[in-house]
C-alpha cells in the first residue's frame, strides 16, 4: 500500500497518470462515492428549496376579523399563498410559550395556538419575496385598543412604510423597540407592539 506522499510522487510517472482517472471513477462508484454524490445532491436541492422561499414575518393578533379589514381594506395588503415550507410545521420555533403573558389571552386557552397549525390564520404579501403572516394570541391592550405584535422590528417598518403609503393615521410612540398607534378608517386605534425577546 502506498502512502498519500508516495502516491502523489508516483503520479508524475506517467504510467500512474494514466490510470489515475480509473481510480478516481473506481471511488466514485463505490457505495461511499454514491452516497457521497446522494448527500451533495440532496444538499444543492435544500439549499435551492430554502434560498427562494419567501421570507415571512409572523404578527400576533387580538382580533383576526378586524386585522383582516384593516390589512385588506386600508392598507390593501395582496392574499398570498402558504409558502410549501410553512406545511411541515416550521413555525413550532416561534417560541410562543416564552411569550410575556401580558400580550396572551389565558394561557395556551386559545384554539388557535393549541391546534399548532401553521397554515392557519391570514397570509399576504408585504413585498416581493416578503409576506406577512396573521395569527390570533395578542390580548386587547389599554383602553381595549386592538393589539398587533412582533418580534421582528423590519417587520413593523415595513408595516409602517406601507401605513404612510395609504396615508392613514399614525402616531409614534416609541422607535425601539418600535410601538405606534394606528387609526383606521372606521375609527378603530389599533396598536403595533415590537417585542424583544
Amino acid at each position: 500500500m502506498l502512502s498519500a506522499a508516495e502516491f502523489v510522487a508516483d503520479l508524475s510517472n506517467p504510467l500512474t497518470a494514466a490510470f489515475w482517472p480509473m481510480f478516481q471513477l473506481d471511488s466514485l462508484m463505490s457505495t461511499q462515492g454514491v452516497m457521497v454524490m446522494l448527500l451533495m445532491a440532496y444538499a444543492g436541492a435544500m439549499w435551492m428549496f430554502l434560498s427562494s422561499a419567501p421570507k415571512v414575518h409572523t404578527l400576533m393578533v387580538s382580533d383576526l376579523d378586524i386585522a383582516r379589514q384593516f390589512y385588506e381594506g386600508d392598507l390593501q395588503l395582496n392574499a398570498a399563498e402558504v409558502p410549501l415550507h410553512y406545511y411541515y410545521n416550521y413555525e413550532q420555533t416561534l417560541g410562543l410559550s416564552s411569550m410575556d403573558p401580558i400580550y396572551m389571552p389565558t394561557a395556551m386557552s386559545n384554539p388557535a395556538l393549541k391546534s399548532g397549525n401553521a397554515t392557519e390564520g391570514l397570509w399576504y404579501q408585504l413585498k416581493k419575496n416578503v409576506q406577512l403572516h396573521i395569527i390570533a394570541g395578542a390580548s386587547l391592550g389599554d383602553k381595549n385598543r386592538q393589539r398587533h405584535v412582533c418580534f421582528d422590528h423590519d417587520c413593523l417598518e415595513q408595516i409602517l412604510l406601507r401605513v404612510q403609503s395609504r396615508y392613514v393615521k399614525f402616531k409614534i410612540r416609541r422607535d425601539n423597540p418600535l410601538n405606534f398607534l394606528v387609526k383606521t378608517y372606521e375609527g378603530k386605534v389599533i396598536e403595533l407592539v415590537e417585542m424583544s425577546n
